[in-house]
Order: structure tokens, then sequence, then C-alpha cells
């Protein structure tokens, strides 16, 4: 098991202009065992070992720079998975940085801002963003997610986001085009890290129409085989007394397609027997009423150490039939 960091961590729900505000709320946890420590030298492909699943030859160098990292971290898994990359947007930067700041002003989580604290720059995402000088068209969608915690890496806060599972929606929305970062720390090295998303004028390019990514991709090794489902808000698995459950998998298509699941099961490979997990998916989890392009499966127990996984997903993309098989293997 990793080593733990104290964390906090809230993601507001894609927002498009046709659909409801839903918004995460505030929530404190730990870093999730399985991720892996940053404090590691080793290489990997040439490049700094950060101990996560799936590191390829690929992955970002460290610059050490929290916001300037996570970006490039998020970048980095959208290659993987099969997105389109971000473009990197100064005038979104602002907006990020500016609500760091007043996270870190305030000691607070949180993605609506009070007018009088110090530091207010907008009630929320969107009022921040036009502040900064960022132009709505339309049609427009916006993303926004939070990570606070005493671990100062980029890489490992964007990381931690890509694990929790709604975060995960936001960040590997398809058709978002452009990403904004910023990063604030307090003298006593707690760190508050924004990444808002859009997607303006239009909702771009994401990935073919008809198709679905997976995370973790097929193939990938070294996957984390456990999550704390009580340390991100709101609580992907509610269940009175359970915490630790095990690593989310997700499927995603552009949000302007409705995803309906008719089966979506994991199991250990050369076993007949699916694991239990919670159905994350709109009609299934009432945290999804306006996500209707993506859905997860949570196990609800721990997955195997160092063992292979096999998923199944059947479904409907606007009501055409599609099928996925995939594995990948934890550490």
């Amino acid at each position: 098991m990793s080593r733990m960091h104290r964390a906090r961590q809230i993601a507001l729900a894609i927002t498009a202009a046709w659909a409801l505000v839903a918004c995460g709320g505030g929530g404190s946890g730990s870093g999730t065992a399985g991720v892996g420590s940053n404090t590691g030298n080793g290489t990997s492909g040439g490049s700094p070992s950060t101990g996560f699943s799936g590191q390829d030859a690929s992955a970002p160098v460290a610059t050490n720079n929290i916001a300037t990292d996570g970006l490039n971290w998020i970048n980095y898994r959208r290659s993987q998975i099969g997105m389109p990359a971000l473009t990197h947007s100064g005038v979104i930067d602002i907006a990020a940085q500016g609500h760091s700041d007043y996270q870190r002003v305030n000691n607070t989580v949180t993605h609506i801002q009070t007018a009088g604290k110090p530091g207010f720059t907008g009630e929320k995402p969107d009022d921040r963003l036009r502040a900064a000088g960022y132009t709505f068209g339309f049609p427009n969608a916006y993303g926004e997610v939070i990570s606070a915690t005493n671990n100062g890496s980029g890489f490992y806060m964007a990381e931690e986001l890509i694990t929790a599972i709604y975060h995960r929606f936001v960040i590997f929305e398809p058709v978002f085009q452009e990403i904004g970062t910023g990063a604030a720390t307090t003298t006593t090295g707690y760190s508050y890290f924004t990444a808002d998303f859009t997607t303006n004028n239009g909702y771009g390019n994401g990935i073919a129409a008809g198709t679905i990514v997976t995370w973790p991709v097929n193939g990938q090794t070294k996957v984390p085989n456990n999550f704390f489902s009580d340390y991100e808000e709101p609580d992907p698995v509610p269940d009175p007394g359970v915490n630790e459950v095990g690593y989310p998998v997700s499927v995603h298509t552009n949000l302007t397609r409705k995803l309906t699941v008719q089966a979506f099961t994991i199991r250990a490979h050369g076993t007949s027997t699916d694991l239990s997990t919670r159905l994350l998916a709109q009609g299934q989890d009432p945290q999804m009423a306006t996500n209707q392009s993506a859905a997860a499966i949570v196990p609800l127990s721990p997955l195997a150490a160092a063992t292979t996984y096999d998923v199944t997903f059947s479904g409907a993309i606007d009501g055409t039939p599609i099928t996925r098989t995939w594995s990948f293997t934890t550490k």
C-alpha cells in the first residue's frame, strides 16, 4: 500500500448550455492507496518514474510546477485513452489561478466563492472565466475539478482526480477543447490545484461518433487495486460502512451522445464469476442525472494484486448497439 496523503477533492460536473448545473460540493479524504508515492527517482522510458499505473515512455517530465505538471499529466492521460489533447489557454489559467488563490486565502475547498471574502473573483466557474476575459459563445460546456493535498506534485494531484470517478468523468470528457490550471500553496505546504475545462462555439471533434473509450485502457498494467470512496464528494459508493472498494472502471463518449448500459461486468481472468459492483450511469445513480454520455462500475471490494481482470460492456450510443471487451492488470 502506498503512502497516504491528506487530500480534498471535488468536481464540478460538466455543464452544457442545455443542461442543468450539477456541483459536487466539498469533501475530505486521503490520497488513494495504490496510486503510488511521488518520491521515487527511478526511470521509465527516459522519464522520471511516478509509480502510477500505465506510465509509458511518452509520460511528461516533471517541472515541479504544480499547475504545469497537472495540466501536462491530464493531457498525457487523455492521449492514452484516445482523446484529443486540450489546448492550453492563458485566459482560463487566470480563472483557475484566481480560484486556487481564493481557496488558499480562505482555507477552503469549494467551487463557489463568496462575494466580499478575500480573493473573490466570481461566484461560479463561468463567472470567474468571464471575469478573466473568456467569452462564451453557443453552444458551450465547461467543467472544473479541484484537489487539495499536502503532496506537492502536480502529477500526483491530477492522477488522484482521475482515480476519483466523478472527477474522471469531467477530465475525460472527449469534447473539451481548452484547459487552464492554477495552483496555490500555503506556508505549511498544503497545495490547492484547480483545473478548468471548456468547449466553446461548438462541441469540437471529440471521439468518433458511435465509439467509446475506456479507463483503464486495454492492456494497462500496474492499475491500483483500491479506492476509498468516502474520500470523494459526492461519495460514489454511499452504502453505510463501505469505504475501501475496487478501482473504478469507466467508459466515455461525447457529451452530445446518449450512452445506455445493458451490461457492464468485470471478473478475474480465467474465472466465471463476475465481481459485485455498483453501476454509475444515468437512471441508476442520482449523481448521473445530468451525465448521459459516461458510465462506470465500482467493484465493491478491492481488486486482487497482480491479477488480470476482463471487462465486458454492452449497451448503445443513441440507440445503436455497441459492445466492448478489454483487460487490465493490477499492481
